[in-house]
């Protein structure tokens, strides 16, 4: 009898730890470099004594209503502490700062009272969020790559317009620093032109928690100089909150143009007045810049425009080449030809004036010259004499006529010397034969008794002008 009720109470001792002791497993996940709490409660019963552990390594301690640091492993130190006041309501939670790599793993926290003890145990996991994707884009290759990661990724490619899976051939690279945080870095081989294609790269974490996408286009335009210019850009998926920018980038540093960020309403626009955004079409998705009248030295250059949203980032690259506009050059001819025709008619009217005086004051002298040796008659011959006023048109028998008076005109230099000289030529005219005036070139004016005045001088001043411009040139005048 006595043996069995020793035995009742063993078994109701041991029922009673048992009920005391609970032991359970807690997964927490914490964000590395971010302060965590490993959970953990008991019943309060006065005096507690309150470990934790991590596989056996001491993290904190507390008893004698107050932390013991005496055997804490230096890897915590400094990081850890508890609810002190929150203690006596049965709160032994742990408190972890600064999160680190090396700190996951399995923990223990006991608790021990009056009324027993008690084991719990947490799972902690770490992890680095994705905070941001950078693309950059060659030619021949696009780069996916992002930094201080934990643990790896996975990383996907895809375009716009889609491509079989297994032309995305990539390479991807991943490194550790020394926190134990990962690199992560992706490279795909340009399919065909540059040009073709919008690329998308896709970084998963390991918990599926987070998908992290950018894409990158990159495209040439050559457009002329003062005709208005509309720089595509559009956002290949709908966005909610988002911000945006045009930056501009010549032979200096990148310039931001245009800013806009849908949750302020806040606009920017360094080129107000020469570009512009419509922006209900921007809320939209698409972001074209509209340059009103293009320059070639201050628009030629790269254009990149910027949709950053929740884990995603768009970016399209415009290289504008801005050249002279066909009109511009036919104006340039134009103004060239008129400038030509222009300083050849002021030479024609300066050698004009030039040559005016001189031609007055040589007709003078043909006047003169001309009354004194003929003194009203023109034909002498066989006794029968004609009046100068009369033309004859027909001569009965042989007469010597006076047909040839030349004028020299001899360019040396700035002005020409006139000489004037008189020759007799002999022509034999039949009985009968019919004289009649002939049209002469243009450097042999007729001048005979009955050509005006206007004639004569603008034979002069023909005379004179080829006489300035070819020196030595001989100018005739026949009679």
């Amino acid at each position: 009898m006595a043996e069995t009720r020793g035995l009742l109470i063993m078994l109701l001792i041991f029922s009673e730890k048992l009920l005391l002791t609970n032991s359970k497993d807690t997964n927490v996940t914490c964000i590395i470099f971010d302060d965590c709490i490993l959970p953990c409660s008991f019943k309060p019963t006065g005096t507690v004594v309150i470990h934790w552990y991590k596989q056996q390594i001491p993290v904190h301690s507390y008893y004698y209503n107050k932390d013991q640091f005496g055997l804490q492993n230096k890897h915590f130190s400094g990081r850890t502490c508890l609810f002190n006041s929150h203690i006596p309501h049965g709160n032994a939670s742990l408190l972890l700062k600064r999160v680190k790599v090396q700190d996951k793993g399995r923990y223990k926290c006991y608790t021990s009272t009056r009324k027993g003890n008690q084991e719990i145990f947490v799972n902690l996991e770490v992890k680095a969020l994705i905070h941001s994707v950078i693309m950059e884009m060659t030619d021949e290759m696009v780069t996916c790559s992002s930094h201080n990661i934990y643990p790896v990724p996975q990383v996907t490619w895809a375009t716009d317009p889609p491509s079989a899976q297994e032309a995305l051939e990539n390479s991807t690279i991943k490194t550790t620093d020394h926190k134990g945080l990962f690199t992560v870095t992706s490279m795909l081989k340009i399919l065909g032109n540059f040009s073709n294609y919008t690329y998308f790269c896709s970084f998963i974490s390991a918990d599926k928690t987070q998908v992290w996408t950018a894409s990158r286009k990159k495209q040439d335009i050559t457009h002329e100089e003062g005709l208005a210019l509309s720089i595509p850009c559009i956002a290949p998926h709908s966005l909610q909150n988002f911000s945006f920018t045009w930056t501009f980038t010549s032979s200096n540093e990148p310039t931001v143009i245009f800013r806009y960020d849908t949750k302020t309403r806040h606009t920017f626009n360094l080129w107000e007045g020469q570009a512009e955004l419509d922006q209900d079409l921007l809320l939209m998705g698409d972001g074209s810049l509209l340059l009103q009248k293009p320059d070639i030295e201050e628009h030629s250059g790269m254009y990149t425009c910027t949709f950053s949203g929740l884990q995603s980032r768009y970016i399209v690259e415009t290289n504008i080449n801005i050249t002279i506009s066909s009109i511009s050059v036919d104006e340039q001819s134009v103004q060239r030809s008129w400038w030509s025709t222009a300083a050849s008619a002021a030479f024609f009217l300066f050698t004009i004036i030039l040559a005016l005086p001189q031609c007055i004051k040589l007709r003078a002298m043909e006047a003169r010259t001309a009354s004194h040796r003929y003194n009203g008659a023109a034909f002498v011959g066989g006794g029968l004499h004609k009046d100068l006023n009369a033309t004859p048109s027909y001569i009965n028998g042989q007469h010597e006529v006076e047909c040839n008076r030349q004028l020299q005109i001899e360019a040396q230099g700035e002005l020409a010397d006139i000489k004037l000289t008189a020759e007799e030529c002999s022509v034999d005219l039949q009985p009968g034969t019919k004289i009649e005036q002939e049209e002469k070139p243009l450097l042999n004016v007729l001048d005979d008794t009955n050509s005006d005045a206007w004639g004569k001088s603008h034979g002069c001043i023909l005379s004179h002008l080829y006489g300035y411009v070819r020196p030595n040139f001989e100018v005739k005048f026949n009679t």
